[in-house]
C-alpha cells in the first residue's frame, strides 16, 4: 500500500502544475523616440505577447503626453500612408510588434519631465479588461532602438 501512495505524493504537484494559471498578455521591449521637432509627435513601440487566450489592444493611455494614438504605416500604391486604427488583434500564444516602418504610437506633447527622466509610463487598455502599466525608454531623436536591458540615450 505504501507504494500506491508514495506514487500519488509524488505525481500530485505535476498534476496541480498543470491545473495552473493561464498565461497572460503582457507588453514589453517599451520605447520612445523622440522628435526633433516639439511641435510633432514622437513615436513610440513595443511587443504585445499574447497569453492563453487571444484579446485585443484598445487604446494606450499616459499622464505624460498630451494625447497619445496607434497608428500603422502601409504602402498604397507605392506611396507610404499613416492611418488611425481603433484596436489590433493580438492573437494567442503569439507577438505584434510596434516597430518602425508599421504599427506604431503617435505620442503628442510628451512632458519634460518624462524627457528629462529618461522614461515615460504608458497604460495599455485590453479587450478583456486588463490594464497592463508599462515604463517606455526615451531615445533622443534619430536614436537606434534600444537593446533589451540597455539604458536609453537621452
Amino acid at each position: 500500500m505504501r507504494a500506491p501512495l508514495s506514487l500519488f505524493a509524488l505525481a500530485t504537484p505535476f498534476a496541480l502544475a498543470a491545473c495552473g494559471d493561464p498565461a497572460p498578455t503582457y507588453i514589453d521591449q517599451a520605447w520612445v523616440r523622440l522628435s526633433p521637432n516639439k511641435d510633432t509627435p514622437s513615436a513610440g513601440y513595443f511587443v504585445a505577447h499574447g497569453g492563453d487566450t487571444a484579446t485585443q489592444l484598445r487604446g494606450v493611455l499616459t499622464d505624460y503626453a498630451l494625447k497619445v494614438e496607434m497608428h500603422e504605416s502601409m504602402d498604397h500604391g507605392g506611396t507610404m500612408k499613416m492611418q488611425k486604427i481603433d484596436a489590433v488583434d493580438i492573437p494567442a500564444k503569439s507577438k505584434v510588434a510596434f516597430a518602425p516602418g508599421g504599427k506604431h504610437l503617435m505620442i503628442w506633447g510628451i512632458n519634460d519631465t518624462a524627457v528629462s527622466r529618461g522614461k515615460m509610463s504608458f497604460t495599455f487598455l485590453l479587450a478583456n479588461g486588463d490594464r497592463l502599466l508599462v515604463d517606455a525608454v526615451i531615445q533622443k531623436p534619430g536614436a537606434p532602438a534600444p537593446k533589451a536591458g540597455e539604458p536609453a540615450e537621452h
